[in-house]
């Protein structure tokens, strides 16, 4: 019924049907799809309109909008936006003077239709009609031309809405309209000096509370225009209303009246945040432009916590980022004299955010919804944010200050501190910390030195203290000597199940930073995370526990490594030995996959080749760091040891694409980080993935077949397991294809993946007398017409890296000289419109590769392939195919971007889509 109406809409029957839809005795419903339809005529189809209907329509809308004035509300708003649409198509040639002439017709005395009335749908035109050119479909140099003729109106607008503002006998309700009207105007750029009368009425009406918010919205929409800076005089003015409003807001503070307080904030932060170099450049009116800086404080520190009683000061937050980057942009005298002024009101407001960034009492707190809670959070991240900018300009100092306040309220024995205020404090400093390099910093010693001192009893206390441990991980690296007093806050809180993200996230943080100073404490902290892993924490805090000793296990000697390992690894293995032995079921394969992801977590980070490396930073490592060790690799030694174990597991799971995964995860990993030392390993991992792949083949086996052949493929002893690999999963896909590939997309696109991958890296695979590289080519073209995007992306990646070796890979040239012309029928089908438009630049890669290395061909197989009607549009022209082609094969065809916009054109061309608004946005 949708589909049919909107085709009714645009139908040229509509120019007669809608007229009658609107007779009186029809229903709003039916009144306002005839005026629908009418819109949709005039601003769509404007040019079916014969010029000498203009005057007509015009006048026949004009009665009916009379007659709606005292009729449905939604109706008369789809008439005036109808006349309103006639308006900007006629302006200023056909229809001169069109505001005025609105105006004029509605003052006239209508047939028993009421002034106020008449009023109403006069404000209702003239509030729509900037609104319809704001979203109007006007080609580009129509648009200069009718803004500019708008602007020329506004002399016939601004008088009248003064008029009916100021008149004390105003209905509430024109001057509400009067209000939305302004803010409808402003927006067309209206200079400010021109509305400043109409501006100063609104803050005349903000006291009446049912003109408040869209007077509001008026004000906040005349100041924020990007063009009002340039009348200072008119900003100026401005300012001490702003500032006469402050009685209004702390009355409104005192009432709880939380929609005063933002509106009234509203108005200041915008002409603070839109004006402040303006107001900052104008010397004499320092102390007003000051005090509106004050002002603006007030809302920032307004009493309440937000969200729950107040929402006001996350409104301020960006107005002190941008004052502050104003002021640090003036050349260096200048800035001198402005930091003078603001330095203190930026110390004053890092007390503000800190007092607002208090959790409330454990009581409230407990009563406040989920949502409330993560809002707060959020609020928080800001306050964040705005400290860590706010160091820029306050720089050690703010540290500091914050150092002596913690210092004062610790060590004061006479008053009890809350928990919130020392939280507080502490989160200023992390939030300094996390992104700030404050190794230099001559308090963070005093800092570490008060954190035993905190007597932690609260959970959002010691998750910040436990985040600023972390934040401060850097420093500790550079300071060994100081991780005496932190550290065993940190393993005491991986007991408390509440702090396990804040503990594991902060160990991670230590053991990544500090390893080489770590061997100490490591049996500590091995046997206190096997505890906890063990006891209270969430999967993803396991993993993140085991990233943590990876690290913190890799800067020890071999033998110690591999004692640790096996006190932290064997509780695991006799779990899973355990679990290998039982029937499958839902229960214990999520044990499996946990504690095989376990293991590759640890095997990510668990890497000694660091030791015999530099330190990342090109700098010489640590003088306490082990020496190089010799021996096996720890990490081969575990896997050699549980090897036949997950072949134990796999044959009983093999059916289970996750449990496949992990297994596949942990050797991804370990290849990664161990890249070459992993070698000792490939033979047997070959012949294991190759069994599996067999009996029931997954993405995930060939993703891992993909980087050994990237890492081993090259080395003259690995490559004989190697190739045997990729020619055993090779000819287990290709019957796959034979069986139907459609129902494994994943298999298909790791598989191309795995092809394109072995041509970059050992293109001697594809000599092999065991590699049917004609069925590969074949599953290649097969692949290309898949629906799936990331598919066809990754056959295409696979053409492009084939196509190179038509010269020294004979199997290569063969089956290009025999089906080439197969691909590129493919390429122009998915050009056509067979493939998702998003792909077009994958296609052009491809018939740029085929033009480098088989041009002649080309040339032949094109002229071929677009012979037959209707291919690969129906669309689309001989003419336009051989202008294709051309472009195609012309000199042009070395410039790869030119390419891509060729094969875009005739991709919108073939789809019906060229020169439309959906080819703008591509």
């Amino acid at each position: 019924a949708q589909k049919w109406l909107m085709q009714a809409q645009i139908s040229p029957q509509a120019w007669q049907f809608c007229w009658i839809l609107l007779s009186p005795d029809k229903v709003p419903e039916i009144q306002y799809f005839g005026a629908s339809a009418l819109h949709t005529k005039i601003s769509r189809y404007w040019s079916d309109i014969p010029t000498d209907q203009y005057e007509s329509l015009k006048s026949q809308l004009f009665s009916q909008i009379a007659c709606f004035s005292s009729g449905s509300k939604m109706v008369l708003t789809r008439l005036c936006v109808a006349l309103a649409s006639l308006a900007l198509n006629t302006m200023p040639e056909a229809w001169p003077g069109a505001v005025a002439e609105m105006v004029r017709v509605f003052q006239e005395e209508a047939g028993g239709v009421d002034g106020r009335a008449r009023c109403l749908a006069l404000l209702e035109l003239l509030t729509v009609l900037p609104e319809e050119f704001q979203t109007s479909r006007l080609p580009q140099y129509r648009k200069g031309q009718v803004r500019g003729a708008l602007a020329r109106e506004w002399g016939s607008v601004c008088p009248l809405l003064q008029q009916l503002l100021r008149r004390t006998d105003s209905p509430g309700a024109v001057k509400a309209r009067v209000l939305r009207c302004l803010s409808s105007w402003v927006q067309l750029d209206v200079p400010l000096s021109e509305s400043e009368g109409l501006v100063h009425d609104c803050f005349g009406a903000l006291p009446d509370p049912e003109l408040f918010d869209t007077a509001v919205e008026a004000i906040v929409n005349a100041i924020s225009q990007p063009d009002s800076q340039r009348y200072v005089n008119t900003l100026l003015k401005l300012v001490p209303r702003v500032l006469a409003l402050q009685d209004q807001l702390r009355a409104a503070v005192q009432n709880g009246d939380m929609e005063t307080c933002h509106g009234i904030c509203r108005i200041a932060v915008t002409l603070g945040e839109n004006h402040s170099r303006t107001l900052l450049e104008q010397v004499d009116h320092w102390q007003s432009f000051l005090a509106l800086v004050n002002m603006i404080m007030f809302c920032t520190g307004i009493p309440g916590h937000y969200p729950v009683n107040e929402t006001t000061s996350s409104l301020t937050l960006i107005f002190w980022y941008t004052l502050q980057d104003e002021i640090m942009s003036f050349e260096s005298e200048k800035q001198a004299v402005y930091l003078q002024v603001y330095r203190p009101v930026y110390f004053q407001l890092v007390d503000v955010l800190l007092h607002k960034a208090q959790f409330p009492s454990d009581q409230e707190y407990a009563s406040w919804s989920s949502d409330e809670k993560e809002q707060f959070r959020i609020y928080r991240v800001d306050i964040s944010d705005t400290l860590m900018y706010v160091y820029e300009m306050l720089g050690a100092e703010l540290l500091s200050n914050l150092y002596d306040k913690l210092g004062r309220l610790l060590t004061n024995t006479e008053q009890p501190t809350s928990w919130q205020h020392t939280e507080a404090l502490l989160y200023g400093f992390q939030s300094i910390a996390e992104t700030i390099d404050v190794n230099y910093s001559d308090v963070i010693p005093g800092l570490i030195g008060l954190i035993p001192r905190i007597s932690i009893n609260n959970v959002q206390l010691a998750d910040t203290v436990m985040f600023t441990i972390g934040a401060l991980a850097e420093w500790l690296a550079d300071h060994p000597v100081m991780l005496s007093s932190v550290l065993p806050l940190v393993l005491q809180a991986l007991g408390n199940p509440d702090l396990s993200v804040s503990s594991v996230s902060t160990l991670k943080k230590i053991c990544r930073e500090c390893k080489y100073d770590l061997p100490p404490y490591a049996t500590n902290i091995v046997a206190v995370s096997q505890v906890c892993s063990l006891l209270h924490i969430t999967t993803s805090q396991c993993m993140w526990l085991m990233q943590a000793l990876g690290f913190l296990l890799s800067a020890l000697p071999v033998e110690d490594i591999l004692r640790n390992l096996h006190s932290l690894i064997t509780p695991y293995i006799q779990q899973l030995e355990k679990l290998a032995d039982e029937t499958p079921n839902p229960a214990n394969k999520l044990a499996i996959i946990h504690i095989l992801g376990l293991l590759s977590n640890l095997f990510t980070t668990l890497d000694i080749s660091k030791q015999d490396d530099e330190s990342a930073d090109g700098t010489a490592p640590p003088a306490e760091k082990p020496p190089p060790s010799p021996g096996p690799n720890p990490v081969i030694v575990v896997l050699q040891q549980v090897f036949a174990l997950i072949q134990k597991v796999l044959s009983k799971w093999l059916n289970d694409s996750q449990v496949v995964e992990a297994v596949c995860a942990i050797f991804e990993k370990s290849v990664k980080t161990l890249l070459h030392k992993f070698g000792p390993m490939v033979s047997q991992l070959s012949e294991m993935l190759g069994q599996m792949y067999s009996t029931i083949p997954q993405a995930s086996a060939l993703d891992l077949t993909r980087q050994m052949v990237h890492i081993f493929a090259s080395e003259v002893d690995h490559f004989p397991p190697i190739k045997a690999l990729f020619e055993l999963v090779t000819s287990v896909t290709l019957s796959i294809f034979q069986q139907g590939p459609r129902d494994h997309p994943d298999i298909v696109d790791s598989f191309m993946q795995l092809q394109a991958q072995a041509l970059k890296r050992k293109p001697d695979l594809f000599l092999s007398e065991s590699l049917d590289v004609k069925a590969v080519f074949h599953c290649g073209i097969l692949s290309l017409k898949f629906p799936e995007a990331p598919t066809v992306k990754s056959t295409c990646l696979f053409f492009t890296e084939l196509l190179p070796h038509c010269s020294d890979v004979p199997p290569v040239a063969r089956v290009m000289q025999e089906d080439g012309k197969l691909l590129i029928q493919a390429v122009l089908e998915g050009i056509g419109g067979g493939a998702s438009r998003s792909l077009m630049d994958q296609f052009a890669e491809v018939l740029f590769s085929l033009n480098k290395h088989c041009f002649s061909l080309l040339a032949v197989w094109l002229k071929e392939v677009l012979q037959p009607p209707g291919f690969p549009s129906s669309r689309i022209t001989t003419e336009q195919k051989v202008n294709f082609s051309q472009q195609i094969l012309s000199r042009e065809r070395v410039n790869k971007r030119r390419v891509k916009d060729i094969v875009k054109e005739f991709t919108l061309l073939c789809r019906g889509l060229h020169g439309t608004e959906y080819a703008a946005d591509y």
